[in-house]
């Protein structure tokens, strides 16, 4: 939809996802990329991916805002289990899988088998990564966007709520965890409309 309004757009996979690799990992992934593209940048970050993203922008030099969307906005000691308050586990594990109900969880406004092929893509994520902490945090310097989505039954809109006080504005969808599936027009024209107000 993005290419479509005239955007040049680039997805890279995390080494978290499938594999060992930590938070650091990602985002040096992350940072990497950012490096090959000339010019100002405005970042998506989705889910998880908030956490990498704000510890890799805080080194870029070329992101002009980061979109959190339904993402965690987190800030320097702070890591995804830590926000949570999800307890150590008992015995150490190397990933942690995926959930056993991933359709009603991420994509519940998602025609049913767009949201059986995106469930069939899913992978364990590395334990490491959501326990790593944040040692910076690019929206303290970079201004942010943070969009809620107002269904998602994986980060619930009221601890989405807290984590957007974080940013500069906030913006709502009426979507699931995932609009990308759920709402695609209605996203890109917001990402679209945040990116023009961005450069202006």
């Amino acid at each position: 939809m993005l290419e479509a309004a005239g955007w040049r757009t680039r997805a890279i996979d995390l080494p978290s996802a499938g594999g060992r690799a930590g938070m650091p990992d990602d985002a040096h992934a992350v940072l990497e990329e950012l490096k090959l593209i000339d010019g100002s940048v405005v970042v998506v970050a989705h889910s998880y991916g908030g956490v990498p993203v704000s510890q890799a922008a805080a080194e870029a030099g070329n992101v002009s805002r980061i979109v959190y969307l339904a993402a965690l906005q987190l800030d320097v000691g702070e890591s995804l289990f830590g926000f949570a308050g999800t307890p150590l586990p008992p015995e150490p594990r190397s990933f942690e899988p995926v959930p056993n109900d991933p359709i009603t969880m991420f994509y519940g406004g998602v025609p049913r088998s767009e949201a059986e092929e995106a469930a069939k893509r899913l992978v364990p994520q590395s334990t490491k990564s959501f326990w790593d902490v944040l040692t910076q945090a690019a929206w303290h310097t970079v201004p942010s966007t943070y969009i809620v989505c107002e269904d998602d039954q994986a980060l619930p809109a009221q601890a989405q709520q807290v984590l957007a006080e974080r940013s500069n504005e906030v913006r709502r969808i009426a979507g699931d965890h995932s609009p990308f599936l759920s709402k695609p027009v209605e996203l890109a024209a917001l990402l679209s409309k945040i990116a023009l107000e961005s450069d202006g």
